[in-house]
C-alpha cells in the first residue's frame, strides 16, 4: 500500500513539474530596451541563458532612445506597456510599476535593496517608499575629458589633477589653444554639453546648493552663479566652441565631435563616452579621463544612468519577477559590466571589481578614474537624476542659461526666470 502511494505521490509530482515547464515555455516576456553601445546586445545574450534554465522567452526588442523617451509613456498611459524596460525617466511612470517583492522570496528581495542606493529604488517605487520596481543597470558620473596629445605638443603642463580648480583648467586649457590653434585648425580650449545635466556637476563643486534642504530645487546661489560666469567667460574669449550653447537651435547639443576631432583640449562630459571615443579617436591622440576639479563644493560630477523596470500591466508579474531577480544576481549583474564596460550600480559586484573585457588600457584607465569618481559624489549630485522634479530644472535650465549667454537676459534674470520656471513645472505636476 505505501509503495503504491509513493509511485502515485512521484507521478504527481512529475505531472507538475511537467506542466509547470510548459506553462513556463508559453510565456513570453517583452523587454523594451535602448543601448549607448552593446547594453541590448548583451542583455539578449544573458536573458537567452536564462530561458534555457526556466523556459520563460524574454524577447529584447532594441529600439532608438527617442521610443523610450517620448514613445515609451504614451504606450503605458494607453494600458499598451511592455513587461520590462530600460528607462531613464522614472517619474514619469510613477504609480505604474510593478512590485517585484511580492513575487521573491526574503533573500532575494533583502539583496536586491541592500545592493543598490536606496533613493534610486525609491524613484521606481509607486509611493517613493517599499517595494522594488527597478534596479539600475549601470551608473554614469559626468567629468572631464583631456586631450593629452594637444598639451604635450603645446608644452603646457596639465594642473594638479587633486588640487586644480576649474579656473586652473580652463587657464591651462587656454595657453594650450593659443599654442596651436592656426588659420588651418581651431583649437578650443574647454567645452561642456549644453544641458543643466552635465552644467550641475561643476555648478555643484563651485558650491550651488541645486536641491535645497527641503528636497527643491534652487538655482540662484553663489555657486551656480560662479559657473554661469565661467560659462560666460569661455565665450567672451573664444576658448569654447561656439556652437554648442549658441548654436544648437534650442536643443541639447554636445561637443563630443570637436573632441573626437582633435580640437577640443578640455571636455566636461561623461563615463558614457569611454567606449565611443576609444573607437573613434582610434589611436590619433592620447586622451585621458581626469578626476573633476576641486572646489568650494569639494570635488563632484552628477550621477546617472539607466535602470530595467518592471511594469504592473504585464499578464506576467511572476516571471517578470523572475527575470529581474535574474538580471540583478552578483554574477550576471558583474558579467553584464564587464562586458559593457560599464560602471556597475551594485554594490557587491563594485566591491568586488569588474574584470572588464578589454585589453586597451585607455579604457582600463577611464574606467578607473570613473569608479572612483563615485564615492566622491554629493548627495544632490547622486540624487538629481531621480529627483521626481527633476524634469523641471532640465527643461528649462539650458535655454534660460543660453539667453545669458547672448545678452538677451542679465545673470539675475536668467536666474529669476529658470526659478520661476521651475516653480511653475512643480506647481503644475502637483496638482
Amino acid at each position: 500500500m505505501n509503495i503504491r502511494i509513493k509511485a502515485l505521490t512521484l507521478t504527481l509530482a512529475l505531472l507538475l513539474l511537467f506542466s509547470s515547464v510548459a506553462v513556463a515555455q508559453d510565456v513570453e516576456i517583452t523587454f523594451l530596451c535602448y543601448q549607448d553601445s552593446v547594453e541590448c546586445d548583451t542583455y539578449t545574450d544573458l536573458l537567452a541563458r536564462f530561458t534555457e534554465d526556466t523556459g520563460i522567452v524574454v524577447n529584447v526588442d532594441v529600439v532608438p532612445y527617442v521610443n523610450i523617451d517620448e514613445q515609451l509613456p504614451i504606450q503605458v498611459e494607453a494600458g499598451e506597456a511592455p513587461d520590462i524596460a530600460r528607462i531613464t525617466n522614472f517619474g514619469i511612470f510613477a504609480g505604474e510599476y510593478l512590485d517585484a517583492s511580492a513575487y521573491l522570496d526574503d533573500d532575494t528581495v533583502a539583496y536586491w535593496s541592500e545592493n543598490y542606493p536606496a533613493p534610486i529604488l525609491a524613484a521606481m517605487t509607486n509611493d517613493g517608499g517599499a517595494g522594488l520596481g527597478g534596479y539600475p543597470d549601470a551608473f554614469t558620473v559626468t567629468g572631464p575629458y583631456v586631450n593629452q596629445t594637444l598639451f604635450e605638443l603645446a608644452e603646457v603642463d596639465m594642473p594638479d589633477f587633486e588640487t586644480a580648480t576649474w579656473e586652473d583648467w580652463t587657464n591651462a586649457t587656454a595657453m594650450v589653444q593659443e599654442a596651436l590653434s592656426s588659420d588651418e585648425m581651431t583649437i578650443y580650449a574647454i567645452a561642456v554639453d549644453r544641458t543643466g545635466h552635465r552644467f550641475a556637476g561643476p555648478a555643484m563643486t563651485m558650491g550651488a546648493t541645486l536641491i535645497d534642504d527641503d528636497g527643491m530645487f534652487t538655482v540662484d546661489t553663489p555657486g551656480f552663479r560662479a559657473m554661469a560666469e565661467l560659462l560666460n567667460r569661455w565665450h567672451e574669449e573664444d576658448l569654447t566652441p561656439r556652437e554648442v550653447w549658441l548654436g544648437s537651435g534650442g536643443g541639447f547639443a554636445q561637443a563630443a565631435d570637436f573632441f573626437i576631432n582633435g580640437q577640443l583640449a578640455l571636455y566636461m562630459s561623461g563615463s558614457w563616452q569611454v567606449n565611443r571615443f576609444a573607437s573613434e579617436v582610434d589611436g590619433n591622440f592620447d586622451w585621458v579621463v581626469v578626476p573633476n576639479p576641486q572646489g568650494d563644493g569639494g570635488s563632484t560630477g552628477v550621477a546617472g544612468g539607466a535602470a530595467v523596470v518592471a511594469f504592473a500591466q504585464t499578464e506576467h508579474p511572476e516571471e517578470v519577477a523572475q527575470v529581474m531577480a535574474y538580471l540583478i544576481s552578483e554574477e550576471v549583474a558583474s558579467e553584464f559590466a564587464a562586458r559593457t564596460n560599464s560602471l556597475s550600480a551594485n554594490s557587491t559586484v563594485a566591491s568586488a571589481g569588474v574584470e572588464y573585457q578589454v585589453e586597451d588600457e585607455t579604457i582600463l584607465n577611464a574606467l578607473g578614474v570613473y569608479a572612483l569618481e563615485v564615492p566622491k559624489l554629493q548627495d544632490q549630485a547622486a540624487g538629481l537624476n531621480v529627483h521626481p522634479f527633476a524634469f523641471a530644472y532640465y527643461r528649462n535650465s539650458a535655454d534660460r542659461i543660453t539667453q545669458y549667454l547672448i545678452g538677451e537676459l542679465t545673470l539675475d534674470e536668467a536666474l529669476a526666470a529658470l526659478q520661476q520656471d521651475i516653480d511653475d513645472a512643480i506647481a503644475v505636476a502637483s496638482e
